[in-house]
């Protein structure tokens, strides 16, 4: 059991019995009156989000997550679906179970498979994923990185804020966390 005021971004808890992940925590403390813990939160298996205030004294059971490295393999139209590479093992997960995550989905990438009674809940993907951008505005004679950006759609699907002088073609660097851009691959 962990107290209410240690909650951290990223844990997993079991609230109402269910698995939820801690999306964002915030400390109140109004005035005269006892402190409290805003948070917001993540069911595991539904991805659905709920807001919660926990009292400062309230205790918290953390959920046990196992974690598999899985490779992701392909998508048949409906499923997604992995491999995990010690045992060969095969697991489909819906596009619900993997939320934003199916925008960082490119055959032969690592993910973790997060795992809670047996049964496949969560997706933690790399850190950095190397995307290619399929449509962007043309480039722009004497646009620098200072300049302003233009959005850029990459293989997948996903939309993200180039800088001007980033052409359709190339390859980019996006954080997974926040769905940015970073830099410009290496060659």
């Amino acid at each position: 059991m962990i107290p209410a005021t240690q909650l951290r971004v990223g844990m997993t808890i079991l609230f109402n019995k269910e698995p939820y992940r801690v999306v964002s925590v915030q400390h109140i403390t109004p005035g005269n009156w006892r402190g409290m813990v805003q948070t917001k939160l993540k069911h595991l298996k539904t991805g659905s989000s709920v807001e919660n205030r926990f009292r400062s004294e309230d205790k918290l059971e953390k959920a046990v997550l196992e974690q598999h490295e899985m490779e992701y393999l392909y998508n048949d139209g409906n499923d997604y679906h992995f491999m995990n590479s010690v045992t060969y093992e095969q697991v489909a997960l819906s596009a619900e179970v993997l939320g934003d995550n199916v925008y960082y989905l490119i055959p032969n990438v690592k993910f973790m498979i997060e795992y809670y009674n047996g049964a496949p809940v969560g997706v933690d993907p790399p850190k950095v994923v190397e995307l290619k951008i399929v449509e962007t505005a043309p480039f722009m004679r004497g646009a620098t990185a200072a300049s302003s950006a233009k959005p850029a759609t990459l293989e997948t699907g996903l939309v993200v804020n180039v800088p001007a002088f980033i052409e359709a073609g190339e390859v980019v660097r996006v954080d997974t966390a926040e769905g940015k851009y970073l830099e410009r691959a290496k060659a």
